[in-house]
């Protein structure tokens, strides 16, 4: 794999590129071949909380998780971690579809050891726990973001009175907000 690794507030030494490669590069045993994309890394730095972000593009699939720790190394163990959950839950939902598809290639490759390895996040089957309904009240993304702060939510869902369209406000994890509309 090839890696593009940047560094925000943060230098990005040998050391460092050496670890991300080594661990990043452990799940090449996930696939068949290896991607041939490249894989892009991006360390940070704020308020003294390391953040990783890891993207690999990939044909048909985008494999992407970021996590944050007060230890850089740590943060990249627990980006490896999400990432080789992603890997195993798309390789039994990609596998399983060639199969009933008769397809002679696996995305994935085969781990032997597979049925050993139980993964308590590996949950096949979805299970809505809770369901609600609300009107939606037409309002500008400023009145929502109000209403969100003042519910205690992290996001809040409204008709934008400028667009007549469903938009969501959301509170980012650096404590700004962001606005989803359609396109």
């Amino acid at each position: 794999m090839k890696y593009n690794i940047r560094g925000e507030n943060i230098e990005v030494t040998g050391a460092i590129k050496e670890y991300v490669e080594k661990k990043i590069g452990k799940l090449a045993r996930y696939f068949d071949e290896e991607p041939s994309s490249e894989v892009h890394v991006n360390l940070s730095v704020y308020n003294d909380e390391q953040q990783i972000e890891v993207t690999i593009p990939m044909p048909n699939l985008l494999l992407r998780a970021e996590e944050q720790h007060v230890d850089l190394y740590a943060a990249i163990d627990l980006v490896v971690d999400k990432l080789e959950r992603q890997i195993r839950k798309h390789k039994t939902k990609v596998n399983r579809k060639f199969r009933n598809e008769g397809a002679p290639k696996y995305v994935f490759a085969q781990m032997e050891d597979e049925a050993k390895r139980a993964d308590p996040y590996d949950d096949n089957d979805i299970e809505i726990v809770r369901n609600k309904r609300f009107d939606l009240k037409p309002m500008d993304s400023e009145e929502a973001v109000l209403q969100m702060d003042m519910l205690g939510h992290s996001f809040f869902v409204f008709t934008n009175v400028e667009t007549d369209s469903t938009n969501v406000v959301y509170r980012r994890r650096d404590g700004r907000y962001g606005l989803i509309e359609p396109s």
